[in-house]
């Protein structure tokens, strides 16, 4: 099977060209087994995105699949998000972001 075009993070650049062949194909050529379990990530990981829009951070997520966020990290080998919308057709996650405001308290 041809996959389509890539990023350099190997994420589709033409999310619509998902399909669950592809998914497999993309994960065959990564060297990624994709079993019953991961499986189940990526189709609840689309669930989640179609109905709410956003890819949820882990915690939601593990939450929502009813899964152990340490468990998920096993079986993925990485932070689970990554390869779930990588091989779900989804949308990078933008993971945790903290923003540090700096003020001066005499202007307040």
């Amino acid at each position: 099977m041809e996959i389509p075009q890539r990023d350099g993070d190997g994420y589709l650049i033409e999310r619509d060209a998902w399909t669950p062949e592809i998914a497999r194909a993309m994960a065959e050529a990564d060297g990624l087994a994709l079993n019953e379990v991961k499986w189940t990530h990526i189709t609840k990981a689309r669930e989640y995105y179609e109905s709410f829009g956003v890819v949820p951070p882990i915690r939601k997520f593990a939450k929502y699949v009813e899964a152990d966020q340490k468990d998920m990290f096993k079986l993925w080998m990485t932070g689970p998000m990554k390869p779930i919308t990588k091989y779900g057709g989804l949308i990078k996650p933008t993971g945790c972001v903290w923003i540090i405001v700096r003020y001066n308290r005499n202007a307040l």
